[in-house]
């Protein structure tokens, strides 16, 4: 049994058993990859797929579990590697954050700098995606974390730390009826076309739920993932914008009136995911704790290392106090 045979099963099932597009991702020959599969199912004694003429039809009962086997010995295979690296070449690796389009632009910014700053040898990859997206690459190890506020505590194998908590504004153009109103109210809200963000990103599930307790049921006319376009089109008067704080600029909009929503809402808590399998290496720790001051070293490696997840969720509704909030 070689490592490169459990890599390969692992990624034709992937790549919903689709042996070309599996070699496609592994830069290798699909017959290549289909004799190491072969050899390692004789080499077992059983077989991983189910084959119908050429092509995989699906994974064998057996083959299930020897996948989730095999993916943990992977995993645990690169943290060998990593252990090594550490102690290697202690200020040199790589980083790969999966994060939305918010956190990337208005909240890792800073924090991008100042670790780069002080790690100038590690390569850092930002990957882009809807919550779910992210955490299923940092599941996966595409990603070594997953920043989101939305939808990334559906799956146990990741540890789950609050960063910061954050609250929304409403922004129009001068001219506008709510341009003068200090603190507005849901049902004047509710009153005009509203721009915000598509379902399942940054905090939107709060939103629809305010307005709900209410009775009340938003006139939402566009939708987008990213504020600059929600922005863009108040600008154009197709009606008023609901964006996280952060995401507004006194210099930048300074064309726009930046109304008070922290009454409307319940403030979101954005969260930073990792495998609990993960090997942290020293920088990765110092990421962490540069973008959430209050997650030292310590706190988190005794969270990661309670292994039911309603027990860990637990103990960090009971450890962690977040510190900032944007």
């Amino acid at each position: 049994m070689k490592i490169r045979q459990l890599h390969y099963v692992l990624e034709v099932a992937k790549r919903g058993l689709n042996v070309t597009a599996a070699a496609e991702a592994l830069h290798t020959s699909q017959p290549g990859v289909s004799k190491q599969v072969k050899l390692l199912e004789d080499e077992l004694g059983v077989d991983i797929f189910v084959r119908n003429g050429k092509h995989l039809a699906e994974v064998t009962p057996a083959g299930k579990r020897i996948l989730d086997y095999a993916e943990k010995l992977l995993s645990e295979a690169e943290n060998i590697r990593s252990v090594a690296r550490e102690f290697r070449q202690a200020d040199e690796g790589e980083l790969t954050i999966a994060t939305t389009h918010t956190q990337a632009r208005y909240a890792l910014p800073r924090v991008i700098q100042a670790f780069r700053k002080q790690y100038p040898k590690v390569a850092l990859h930002i990957h882009q995606g809807s919550p779910p997206q992210i955490a299923k690459m940092a599941a996966e190890g595409e990603a070594d974390f997953a920043i989101a506020t939305e939808a990334i505590h559906h799956f146990d194998q990741l540890v789950m730390l609050p960063c910061y908590h954050w609250n929304r504004c409403v922004l129009v153009p001068p001219s506008h009826p709510l341009a003068k109103v200090k603190r507005p109210t849901l049902k004047q809200l509710s009153e005009h076309p509203i721009i915000t963000y598509t379902f399942g990103f940054t905090g939107r599930s709060k939103l629809d739920q305010a307005f709900a307790a209410h009775g009340l049921k938003p006139n939402v006319v566009l939708t987008a993932v990213d504020a600059d376009v929600i922005k863009t089109y108040v600008r154009s008067g197709l009606g008023i914008g609901i964006v996280a704080n952060m995401a507004w600029d006194a210099r930048v909009d300074a064309d726009l009136v930046k109304l008070d929503a922290d009454h409307l809402f319940e403030a979101s808590t954005t969260h930073i995911g990792f495998r609990r399998s993960l090997f942290l290496r020293g920088y990765m720790y110092d990421f962490v704790s540069t973008f959430a001051p209050h997650l030292k070293r310590e706190l988190v490696d005794e969270i990661a290392a309670i292994a039911d997840p309603d027990l860990r969720q637990a103990e960090v509704v009971k450890r962690v106090r977040v510190e900032q909030t944007l």
